[in-house]
């Protein structure tokens, strides 16, 4: 579904990722696991064209990435999570919920996601009317998430869902994207809470200062030594 081969991006005279390659096929869960710094956020930027690549191939579904324009990307079937959740502040819910369907305009379809949404976050039902400014950051992280499924994404790529919350949130937020694998919706998932994110995933991918220098099955690599060491606690 997707494939990034040899992806180099610089800030300036700073080179933040060095010849990345990575895959994520449908289905699956894939995390990029690092410190803050080693370029995960970059590497998501960069694949939904909000940041340009020095050198690389970024190809989803046979499409070079970087021959479309940003706005253009989710018409291919990919949302962006991003890092902070930028939910609109003065909208309501449902009003934000409605401009992640701003590509769609079948009324029925958008109300069918709009119900599926709201399955999957009951609360955000309940706050429908309820300016996103006033939500506790656990509600705008879902409200952000469900904002991207508005937009009936083939494959989602969430950055830093759990930053920034409570333990229990976190359970909840992981909860949800397990449910949403269990669905068949793709995820790649950046984050810093390594073993939440391994425990999720199928596969994933540790950067190091912008240099892939693991990757392998999550369960494989929740038992690894370096990984144990260095993002686990252990």
């Amino acid at each position: 579904m997707l494939k990034v081969e040899n992806l180099n991006v610089a800030y300036g005279s700073i080179h933040a990722l060095h010849d990345i390659s990575l895959t994520v096929n449908d289905g699956e869960v894939v995390s990029l696991i690092g410190a803050n710094g080693a370029g995960k956020t970059t590497t998501l930027h960069t694949i939904t064209g909000l940041k340009g690549a020095m050198s690389g191939t970024i190809e989803y579904d046979g499409t070079d990435l970087r021959k479309i324009e940003p706005s253009h990307i989710i018409k291919l079937g990919m949302a962006h999570v991003p890092e902070g959740r930028h939910v609109f502040t003065r909208m309501s819910v449902q009003e934000n919920l409605e401009m992640g369907s701003f590509i769609m305009n079948d009324k029925a379809e958008i109300k069918k996601n709009m119900d599926m949404v709201y399955e999957y976050f009951p609360r955000l039902k309940e706050r429908k009317k309820q300016l996103a400014g006033t939500l506790s950051g656990g509600e705008q992280q879902m409200l952000a998430m469900g904002r991207a499924l508005m937009s009936n994404p083939k494959i989602v790529l969430m950055d830093e869902p759990s930053m920034g919350l409570s333990p229990l949130l976190v359970k909840e937020i992981f909860h949800i994207i397990k449910t949403l694998h269990d669905n068949g919706i793709t995820v790649l998932l950046v984050e810093q809470n390594a073993k939440m994110a391994l425990a999720v995933s199928d596969r994933a991918y540790v950067l190091e200062t912008g240099t892939i220098s693991m990757s392998g099955k999550a369960s494989d690599l929740l038992r690894d030594d370096k990984v144990k060491k260095a993002y686990l606690g252990a």
